[in-house]
């Protein structure tokens, strides 16, 4: 999991948590994930870098989706991008029993956040010790992240 440019929260900035009667509509729930049941969202401390676009958005879910591939077993999850613009970040559990509480949500956040601070992309663009997977996807241009078991549960994080 050493992606350039991978990985995710846990130590970041204040987050507000609501209730699934908050999630906007989305054309994806029931499609890809079921109705996020929570939803929070992340005030990032960087800005979108501004070469990032559709391309970028696509070239590094493409490049994390290959890394997880290329693991001696097989993915806990798959990560794509939906929207006009790729700007919608999915991640999905393969497995039962993966991802099918908040807390193991932030867990793999945090474990993509400790990733994306040894990139050297992230090291060059943010402060690495004090910005989260959040950061990341803001300077990628992600304005939404979504985690689901594959199941039953579902929590959507607005990137703003």
């Amino acid at each position: 999991m050493g992606f350039a440019v991978a990985t995710a929260l846990l130590l970041a900035a204040p987050m507000a948590v609501s209730s699934a009667q908050e999630v906007s509509d989305d054309r994806h729930a029931e499609y890809y994930y079921p109705t996020p049941q929570t939803s929070e969202s992340y005030t990032a401390r960087v800005v979108t870098l501004a070469d990032s676009d559709r391309v970028r958005r696509l070239s590094f879910v493409t490049g994390l989706t290959q890394q997880l591939l290329t693991m001696p077993y097989p993915p806990d999850y798959a990560v794509y991008a939906k929207g006009a613009e790729a700007e919608k970040m999915i991640i999905i559990a393969l497995h039962d029993d993966r991802y099918d509480t908040l807390y193991r949500m932030r867990a793999l956040l945090a474990m993509l956040t400790a990733q994306s601070r040894l990139s050297k992309f992230f090291q060059e663009n943010t402060l690495a010790e004090h910005a989260t997977f959040f950061d990341l996807l803001k300077m990628l241009g992600f304005e939404q992240l979504t985690i689901s078991d594959g199941d039953e549960f579902a929590h959507q994080i607005t990137i703003e």
